[in-house]
């Protein structure tokens, strides 16, 4: 089949559907937030143990760690026979929810999906990429991830009059949604790149040359640990901002901003569109042309400039607004579109999942420490407070990512494998 050939942008676009049901199922449990909340009479403890145990949390955190480990050793293509399946049970019980615990077992089960299908949607995607196209067919993942968002946020806002119904409804088009992508996904083909790496290994434990542990030489190898640095500084910082905003931020424009939730949720979806619009007009089509630590750079300060606005200002419409339009065009090419670009770049086809599991995993689990803590924060301390914190995060991610930028433009894995592993 020509799209699943290597290169093939129809495989790409399969793989990355993955990321918009991720997204999607984040954001359509944070547009219902306060209904659930309403319907269920959730206290500040709950709203936060949701968020930290959800797909924007520990659960996928947990996901991520073992898909890292299962798609290096199986295949990338492994995870896509069984992933799908068990998110979809997990959207299935959040649809029918009728008390908390059952509510919550949801959102733990749909967030270890979600976790364990990211290091295969990435790595599959940069493997398959022709070297001068690779942050090109990343910025497709980038695109799916927005949408997903965005088109939960404008059901939200569509079936708003329904209630908790709506946001049932939400659930139920991510659940379809997964079972088409489910039954595409059975017609790609494995990497190329796995299948000759693990050829490779065969053909040495023939000749019975012992084979280095993977993950001793991940975190030995000075190549992996200035990559561990690099990525954890951009992703984890930026990420503890953006997991806040995918679950919390209608909220937020509720309680502190004084929105209605149909208000919240228009603006909001606002946010996703520009991202999405960004994603492919900015990442995708400048990708693999222009310098990339310029462009991250660029991205970086636009966020910076949103949350000042955002968290200095009165909270009115003007601030709002001009807050989604930096950050919503920021983040269709800042930290995550890098991450998942520089995360499949910099480390080795034998551990290059389990890495990104690794570091997916430490980021989600910062994000769960700090949904725990911010309804709390923002009712404690204020909201100009938590925005201060957030700032601080962008700033260190900013600056990591300015200093610590790699070159890769136009070069195969396999000639970036060769320049990293033989300084």
């Amino acid at each position: 089949m020509a799209g699943n050939t290597k290169g093939g942008l129809k495989s790409t676009i399969t793989v990355a559907m993955s990321n918009y049901l991720e997204a999607g199922s984040i954001v359509a449990a944070a547009g219902g937030l306060t209904l659930w909340m309403k319907y269920l009479n959730l206290d500040d403890f709950k709203l936060g143990l949701l968020g930290a145990l959800s797909a924007n949390g520990f659960a996928s955190a947990a996901g991520a760690l073992l898909g890292g480990v299962l798609v290096d050793k199986f295949g990338r293509k492994l995870i896509y026979k069984y992933d799908l399946l068990v998110y979809m049970f997990g959207i299935l019980l959040t649809m029918f929810a009728f008390n908390f615990p059952m509510l919550l077992a949801g959102y733990v089960i749909t967030g270890l999906a979600v976790g364990a299908a990211i290091p295969a949607a990435w790595t599959y995607i940069a493997e398959e990429a022709p070297a001068d196209k690779r942050a090109s067919r990343v910025g497709w993942g980038q695109l799916a991830w927005s949408i997903g968002p965005a088109i939960s946020l404008l059901l939200s806002v569509a079936l708003a009059p329904l209630g908790i119904l709506g946001s049932r409804i939400i659930f139920g088009q991510l659940f379809v949604i997964a079972l088409i992508t489910w039954i595409m996904q059975q017609q790609i083909n494995e990497s190329k790149i796995w299948e000759d790496e693990k050829k490779k290994e065969t053909e040495l434990k023939s000749k019975g040359k012992a084979l280095e542990n993977p993950i001793k030489e991940l975190f030995t190898i000075k190549a992996n640990r200035h990559a561990i640095i690099l990525l954890l500084g951009i992703y984890c910082f930026w990420n503890l901002v953006a997991g806040v905003m995918g679950y919390f931020m209608p909220y937020i424009y509720e309680t502190v901003g004084g929105l209605t939730s149909t208000e919240a949720n228009l603006l909001q979806a606002f946010l996703w569109v520009l991202t999405v619009a960004s994603s492919y007009f900015v990442f995708i089509k400048l990708g693999d042309k222009m310098n990339r630590r310029v462009l991250y750079g660029i991205g970086a300060v636009m966020g910076i400039a949103a949350w000042a606005i955002l968290s200095l200002g009165r909270m009115g419409m003007t601030e709002l607004l001009l807050f989604v339009i930096l950050w919503g065009v920021a983040a269709g090419f800042g930290a995550q579109a890098f991450y998942g670009l520089w995360a499949s770049e910099l480390f080795h086809t034998k551990y290059r999942a389990k890495a990104q599991g690794f570091l997916f995993c430490i980021a989600r689990v910062s994000v769960g420490i700090i949904s725990l803590a911010i309804p709390t924060m923002i009712t404690a301390l204020g909201f100009k407070v938590a925005g201060l914190v957030m700032i601080g995060f962008l700033l260190i991610a900013a600056i990591i990512g300015v200093v610590m930028a790699p070159e890769t433009r136009g070069k195969s894995l396999e000639e970036i494998e060769r320049e990293r592993y033989s300084a």
